[in-house]
């Protein structure tokens, strides 16, 4: 008996992602809970740069809490760096494995066959922070980039009195980023007074946000404001205006609010935060997944119908703005 105990494990390590650790630059990394309960659910989580910060204190620790609470495997995987094809391969090969639910962070529009492909599998599947609009997802679960770019535009209307020169970064041709580019430019496209002197692309890369801010310093040394798109974008263009003497000067409205975001407000080099409830769309989206599993909700007398999502389509997960306000209410105080 013990034998037969062992085989769904050893079949489960058979069919394991190679490498899922280490050996080559797209290196897998995998989170469970729940193995050692015999728990014969597994909802996988695939995403790029699985190593940052943001991702890591908050949809991955969430994503284990709620495998922990439902007591089901839950899974992690995909590339440390930001590398959407190894995200795609990734996605490919999990559909193989047949899992109980899928959870993609919606990071490129290029994702949008692969998820077709899993959901023609008939694997239940979520997308979660950006949309991937032309794919046949069952549900997205997010923030509404297009209001933060908004939220954006309006904090630097106001900090600028309406006047001065700014720049925006982030990722450039993503679907959210390319949202919120567009609800900052139409908040100021209504302040003529306030000037757009250019867009960059900083990959996500703090010493890339550093450097296209150093840049932008020296070629006009009158510039007022940066807004920042991507979790590394504040830290980078923080950094420049710090070293440029600038802080405080050159005002500062950017995305997200890790640890170091929030000593950079208190600091004032950076004068507001839209953070996003990262756990929120991860742990419901994680339980809409389960919830197709166990077909906890019908629609009328519809029944188990494949064709029939009992799931929302769309989840708008909301914002928080934070400034030096407020930060006390986000800054987690030494016991």
């Amino acid at each position: 008996m013990k034998q037969l105990a062992l085989l769904p494990l050893l079949l489960l390590l058979a069919c394991e992602l190679p490498p899922r650790g280490a050996g080559n630059s797209t290196a897998l990394r995998t989170a469970t809970t729940a193995a050692e309960t015999g728990a014969e659910e597994e909802y996988v989580m695939v995403t790029t740069a699985v190593t940052m910060p943001m991702y890591v204190n908050h949809d991955q620790a969430t994503f284990r809490r709620w495998g922990d609470a439902r007591n089901v495997k839950v899974s992690i995987l995909g590339p440390a760096d930001w590398d959407v094809p190894a995200q795609i391969n990734t996605i490919e090969e999990v559909i193989g494995t047949r899992p109980s639910g899928l959870l993609i962070n919606g990071t490129d529009p290029a994702l949008a066959p692969v998820i077709n492909k899993a959901v023609a599998a008939g694997i239940p599947t979520v997308v979660y922070d950006s949309d991937i609009p032309n794919s046949n997802r069952h549900a997205f679960l997010g923030t509404n980039w297009y209001e933060i770019g908004q939220m954006q535009g309006r904090e630097m209307v106001k900090l600028l009195g309406g006047k001065g020169k700014i720049a925006y970064m982030g990722i450039l041709g993503l679907t959210n980023m390319e949202d919120g580019f567009r609800g900052l430019l139409d908040v100021l496209k209504q302040h003529p007074g306030i000037e757009v002197v250019g867009k960059f692309d900083d990959k996500a890369n703090v010493e890339a946000a550093a450097r296209i801010t150093a840049d932008l310093l020296a070629a006009h040394p009158d510039l007022t404001g940066l807004c920042g798109f991507d979790s590394n974008s504040g830290p980078g263009m923080a950094l420049a205006v710090r070293e440029a003497g600038k802080a405080g000067k050159v005002k500062i409205t950017t995305v997200d609010w890790e640890p170091e975001h929030l000593r950079l407000v208190q600091d004032g080099v950076i004068q507001m935060l839209a953070g996003q409830k990262r756990e929120l769309f991860t742990w419901y989206g994680a339980q809409f997944l389960y919830d197709m599993v166990h077909q906890t909700n019908q629609l009328g007398h519809t029944g188990a119908r494949s064709d029939i999502t009992t799931i929302p389509a769309t989840v708008n997960t909301g914002l928080l703005r934070i400034t030096k306000e407020n930060i006390n209410e986000f800054v987690q105080t030494p016991q």
